[in-house]
């Protein structure tokens, strides 16, 4: 058991030396042989600290007061920083974020993967760290004192929201485009929704912007029913951002606080923004999945192509394509590939972006991946290549297995997640799968979010 580095002050207060950081991204002390997982604090620190929760293991605390400061840390540009639900490290100078995101990476690979011989790259920093993301998301909220907030969540509270006045994740324009809605919902006095009591109108508003083209779409989340002002809003909206190309109303009923709707109505535009990764054009729709950093995306994609080392006579299997965006670009370089997602809207999208960009020898089928696997769809005849890009809970098991029966000699693993990358890693290891090396990508600066690279083979 590790020593302690903390000392009792009274109650439940405690003097810690904090040593480390978690995956999840708290900081790490130790108090009389128990871990401590703390919110706030960086490696370094000597911080007062309330004991909020004790388990059998580990105990979990807030810090209260930082009593010696880390030379890590640096001023957060960020007016909402501390109370936002994002970007909790950007009081972390940006290398020494990398080099904790690079260490968790290599925890999850030894920890839970049980695989200490890979190559593990240094991670590909962003050469961009504000002003990245492509899409946003901002709830409305009513207040006390028959009011409204438009925001974001304060951290860890899905029934706080905290009226938002700039996010430096996204572009200016999108910055002024919620104080817009805001203004606009408030002279119109449209209701905005309760998220507790589940009452009211205007749910969400979401923001995509195309980084190469320039193009905003904005899409507003509502309860069921019609914008009572929406020729107002379609007038108001276009005199003052040209940028806009389309605005999209959803209706959901729905009490998950999700921003997708049930219903889609087009107000104006055609429902969509272009994008262009890699010198490939991509429709974007409003409840379609694009990953939300279009610059480092291309990174991640150049990486991943030096990595798995196509021939143009593959044949590639393409799984939780989303939009196509992955098996498009890669179709240049194999002879066929077929694309396999879930979300209808999605393979809508990915088969106009073939068309979009010429792509011939591409086919997209709508299903669930692990269904797919197991249908009369998938052929005899053999995958050279088979691409996953799964969520955060990494492939689906029965999916897994049913990719390695099909013995592909290669297989492309994109994560956003390091710990199930590790757990499928060692499936497949033990399936008779090597993986020599392994690039981690900073997708998102100032979060303990990280994109992973493998390529998978089978001799």
């Amino acid at each position: 058991m590790p020593g302690s580095t903390g000392e009792i002050v009274e109650n439940k207060l405690v003097k810690l030396d904090i040593i480390d950081l978690a995956f999840n991204g708290k900081a790490v002390a130790h108090l009389d042989g128990k871990v401590v997982f703390l919110k706030g604090g960086l490696p370094g620190e000597k911080v007062l600290a309330e004991i909020t929760s004790t388990k059998r293991h580990y105990d979990e605390a807030i810090v209260k007061e930082i009593i010696i400061k880390s030379d890590l840390r640096i001023s957060a540009p960020c007016k909402h920083f501390g109370i936002c639900g994002g970007c909790a490290w950007q009081d972390l100078i940006y290398n020494k974020q990398l080099e904790f995101k690079r260490k968790q990476v290599a925890d999850c690979l030894e920890r839970i993967g049980k695989i200490a011989d890979v190559k593990l790259h240094d991670i590909v920093g962003a050469a961009e760290l504000f002003r990245y993301r492509n899409k946003m998301e901002f709830s409305f909220h009513v207040t006390g004192d028959d009011s409204f907030n438009l925001g974001l969540h304060h951290r860890g509270r899905f029934d706080e929201i905290f009226d938002l006045e700039e996010c430096l994740l996204q572009s200016d324009t999108a910055n002024r485009i919620v104080h817009f809605i805001r203004d606009f919902v408030k002279r119109y006095n449209i209701p905005a929704y309760d998220i507790i009591n589940h009452t009211g109108f205007m749910r969400f508003l979401v923001i995509r912007e195309a980084r190469r083209t320039g193009q905003i779409m904005v899409n507003i989340v509502t309860n069921k029913g019609n914008i009572p002002t929406r020729k107002e809003l379609i007038k108001e909206l276009r005199t003052a951002f040209p940028q806009v190309v389309t605005l999209v109303h959803n209706e959901t009923a729905l009490k998950s606080n999700v921003a997708v709707g049930e219903k889609e109505h087009v107000l104006f535009g055609v429902g969509l923004i272009e994008e262009e990764i890699l010198g490939y054009r991509f429709y974007i729709r409003a409840n379609s999945f694009f990953q939300t950093n279009s610059i480092q995306t291309e990174t991640l994609y150049r990486a991943a192509f030096d990595l798995l080392m196509p021939d143009k006579g593959d044949r590639v299997l393409d799984l939780y394509c989303g939009t196509g965006s992955i098996g498009i670009i890669i179709s240049e370089y194999v002879r066929e590939v077929i694309g396999v997602e879930l979300v209808a809207d999605a393979v809508s999208a990915a088969r106009d972006n073939a068309l979009a960009n010429g792509v011939s020898n591409i086919e997209f089928v709508e299903g669930d991946v692990k269904d797919y696997l197991r249908s009369d769809a998938v052929g005899d005849t053999p995958f050279d290549i088979v691409i996953v890009d799964p969520p955060r809970a990494g492939v689906n098991p029965k999916a897994l297995r049913r990719i390695i029966r099909m013995q592909p000699p290669k297989i492309l693993y994109i994560s956003c997640n390091p710990a199930t990358f590790a757990r499928d890693a060692a499936t497949l290891f033990k399936a008779g799968y090597r993986l020599p090396e392994v690039r981690p990508i900073d997708m998102f600066p100032h979060t303990m979010h990280i994109e992973l690279i493998g390529v998978f083979y089978r001799d």
